[in-house]
């Protein structure tokens, strides 16, 4: 199991997978808006999307989880 955390504290501004959704390593996840970049969350292992912590819109803070990959 591996645990995607935030390196930063931005805005989540595009969710690209849903939960159940297979993914493999360097898949974006979600992409995340700060000081008007756009920065993404890559998937670090193959599996599956089992849990999905964030939302579009949502503010996030460094070290928050984002996805949990199975």
């Amino acid at each position: 199991m591996a645990e995607v955390r935030a390196e930063m504290v931005a805005n989540v501004w595009k969710v690209v997978v849903k939960e159940g959704e297979t993914v493999s390593d360097g898949d974006t996840l979600v992409i995340l808006e700060s000081m008007k970049m756009e920065i993404p969350v890559l998937a670090e292992d193959d599996g599956t999307v089992v849990q999905l912590k964030v939302s579009e819109g949502d503010v996030i803070q460094e070290g928050d989880l984002i996805a949990v990959i199975e």
